[in-house]
C-alpha cells in the first residue's frame, strides 16, 4: 500500500479554502468529467439565487431601520456576508469551467479567496448570534433586555467581524497564482514561510482552523440554544390542545435551521478532516480513496456554497413579521395583508393565541 505523506507532491485541485487536496506521480488524480460542465451550472445558480435573495433581505433590513430588531441587524449582517461571497461565486464558475485554469491575476485569486473564507466565518457566527438571540428573546424574555440592546448588538457585530476578517487572513496572504502546465492555478504558497516537508502540518493546520472554529463549535452553540427553544415552545403548548398546529410549525423551523446548515456544511468538512488525517499521516489511505476525495470535494464544496442562497429564505422568510415588511417595502403589501387578515382572524379569538402568534415571529 503506497504512503500517502510521500505521494504529496503537486497541487492539482484547489477549490478556495484552505484545500490543497495534492496530486501524485503514482496515485495520478482523476477528475470526474462532468465537473467542468455542472459545477459552472451550480456556482451561476447559486449567484442568481443569492445575489437576488440577499439583496432583498439588505433592502428590507436597511428600510425598516426605525422598527429594526436585534434579530433583524443579525440576518442583515448574514445577508452582506452571504453577498460579499457570491458576487465571487462567476469568477469560480469560469475558473472551473476553464478547467482549474485562473486567467484573473494575482490580486483576484487573494481577494475573492480572503472573501470566501470570510463569509463562512462570518455567516456562522451571525447565525451563532442570531440562534443566542432567539435564545434569550423566548427562553428569558422578561430578563434580557440589556443583552438584546442596540449597544450590545452593534458591540457582537464588531466582535464577528473583527474575527472572521483575522482567521481568513491565511487565505489572503498564502494564496497566488502559479503556473501548472499550461495552466495558471489559484493555489497556496508556502514559499517563505514553511520548509516543503512542514507544508502538510501547516495545510492540516489550517484545515483545522475552518472546521473546529468555523463549524463544529457553532454547530454545538446553535444546537444547545435550539434545544432550549424546543422546551420553552413546548411547555408554553401543552396545555393548548387547539395549537398543536402552531406548535409542530414552530418546532418544525427550528429543527429545520439547525439540520439545513448542518447538511450543508457537513460533507465538506468531513472530506476535509479525512484529507487533514491523510496528510499528517494518521490515516494511510489508498489511491482510490485519495481519487475519491478528489472527485467528490468540489461537489461538497457546491453544497456548503447553496446554504448562502439559502439562508435567506431560512432565516428571513421564516419570520411573519420580516416577510410582512418586505412585501410592504415592495409594494406588495395589500395582497400580504390580505392573508394576515385571515390567518390573524383566527387567532385573535383568545389573548394566549396572540401571544403565541408573538413568539412565533421571534422564532
Amino acid at each position: 500500500m503506497p504512503n500517502y505523506e510521500e505521494e504529496m507532491q503537486n497541487n492539482e485541485s484547489e477549490y478556495f479554502y484552505y484545500d490543497n487536496l495534492n496530486g501524485t506521480d503514482d496515485c495520478t488524480e482523476k477528475d470526474w468529467d462532468l465537473s467542468s460542465s455542472l459545477l459552472p451550472v451550480f456556482y451561476m445558480l447559486v449567484f442568481v439565487l443569492g445575489l437576488s435573495g440577499n439583496g432583498v433581505v439588505i433592502f428590507t433590513v436597511w428600510k425598516a431601520k426605525p422598527k429594526r430588531r436585534s434579530a433583524d441587524t443579525y440576518i442583515g449582517n448574514l445577508a452582506i456576508a452571504d453577498l460579499a461571497f457570491v458576487v465571487t461565486l462567476p469568477l469560480w464558475a469560469t475558473y472551473t469551467a476553464l478547467g482549474f485554469h485562473w486567467p484573473f491575476g494575482s490580486a483576484l485569486c487573494k481577494i475573492s479567496s480572503y472573501l470566501v473564507l470570510l463569509n463562512m466565518f462570518a455567516s456562522v457566527f451571525c447565525l451563532t448570534c442570531l440562534s443566542f438571540d432567539r435564545y434569550l428573546a423566548i427562553v428569558h424574555s422578561l430578563s434580557s433586555a440589556n443583552l438584546r440592546s442596540r449597544s450590545t448588538t452593534v458591540l457582537s457585530l464588531g466582535i464577528i467581524w473583527f474575527f472572521s476578517g483575522f482567521l481568513a487572513l491565511p487565505s489572503l496572504i498564502l494564496r497566488e497564482t502559479r503556473p501548472d502546465g499550461n495552466k495558471t492555478v489559484c493555489d497556496l504558497d508556502f514559499t517563505g514561510f514553511s520548509e516543503k516537508e512542514n507544508e502538510n502540518y501547516w495545510i492540516g493546520g489550517l484545515s483545522l482552523l475552518t472546521t473546529v472554529p468555523g463549524f463544529l463549535l457553532p454547530l454545538l452553540l446553535m444546537t444547545t440554544f435550539y434545544c432550549f427553544i424546543g422546551c420553552k415552545v413546548t411547555v408554553h403548548f401543552q396545555n393548548l390542545k387547539k395549537e398543536e398546529q402552531k406548535k409542530r410549525r414552530l418546532l418544525k423551523i427550528i429543527i429545520t435551521l439547525v439540520v439545513v446548515f448542518a447538511i450543508c456544511w457537513l460533507p465538506f468538512h468531513i472530506l476535509k478532516t479525512i484529507h487533514t488525517l491523510g496528510l499528517i499521516g494518521a490515516l494511510d489511505l489508498t489511491c482510490s480513496q485519495f481519487n475519491l476525495i478528489l472527485s467528490l470535494h468540489p461537489y461538497a464544496t457546491c453544497l456548503a456554497y447553496i446554504n448562502s442562497c439559502l439562508n435567506p429564505f431560512l432565516y428571513a422568510f421564516f419570520d411573519l413579521r420580516f416577510r410582512s415588511q418586505c412585501f410592504f417595502f415592495f409594494g406588495l403589501n395589500k395582497t400580504f395583508h390580505g392573508q394576515i387578515s385571515n390567518t390573524s382572524s383566527s387567532l385573535s379569538a383568545q389573548t394566549q393565541k396572540s401571544e403565541i402568534h408573538s413568539l412565533a415571529t421571534k422564532v
